[in-house]
């Protein structure tokens, strides 16, 4: 099968959960008090900047994975489902986290959030190990040290989730800095690891130019 179809379905998932997010932003006051309120809930305005960046990573993420397919089949297709599933839940633990994150539902706000983002780590690895498995669904011209380089970087999500996740039932806070950490230190290496891999494929079409007779 080919996967044109999956993306546009996956791109509308994320689409409509990233807008989501902005319809827990709320400021609930007169005119007269609406400054007040404004500063009253930053929480929420966090939460929104901090979910749109997750969603966006994962659809970036998504993108990576289905760039180096040659085709898709009924089984990968539903690992895709279930990993979207995860996506469009995201609103929902992180409006509870902009609710509850200074009382005393912090802790089960975040080991929600936690939870939510461990089972979308868990069926991204499950989405592209299925693929990758013997090339089952690679294409031939992507070489093999990417699909081990998105290898490496998929294996490690659930492990880090899961443990903030354990860290929130000890510390909600301490888990949610360790969240944000996580997610802004896999932009700045995935950014640097993706330079990298454009550097790579230049100068492999140079040798090529270079070592092909005119």
């Amino acid at each position: 099968m080919k996967t044109s179809r999956m993306e546009a379905f996956s791109d509308g998932v994320f689409a409509i959960a990233a807008t989501l997010l902005i319809l827990n932003v709320t400021a609930d006051a007169s005119s007269g008090a609406l400054g007040g309120a404004l500063r009253h809930f930053w929480p929420q305005y966090a939460a929104y900047v901090f979910g749109f960046i997750v969603i966006g990573i994962w659809w970036v993420n998504h993108h990576v994975y289905v760039e180096v397919l040659a085709r898709t089949d009924r089984v990968h297709l539903f690992l895709n489902i279930m990993f979207l599933t995860c996506i469009a839940f995201f609103p929902y633990p992180i409006r509870l986290v902009a609710r509850h994150m200074w009382d005393e539902g912090a802790r089960a706000a975040v080991v929600t959030y936690g939870l939510t983002s461990t089972f979308a780590a868990i069926f991204a690895a499950c989405f592209w190990f299925y693929a990758a498995h013997d090339r089952r669904l690679i294409s031939e011209s992507i070489n093999q040290r990417t699909i081990d380089r998105i290898s490496r970087s998929v294996i490690a999500g659930a492990p880090i989730n899961a443990a903030a996740t354990l860290v929130a039932l000890w510390n909600p806070h301490i888990a949610i800095v360790l969240l944000l950490a996580f997610t802004l230190s896999y932009v700045i290496g995935t950014s640097l690891s993706g330079k990298e891999e454009e550097e790579l494929r230049l100068n492999e079409c140079i040798s090529k130019d270079i070592l092909t007779p005119n």
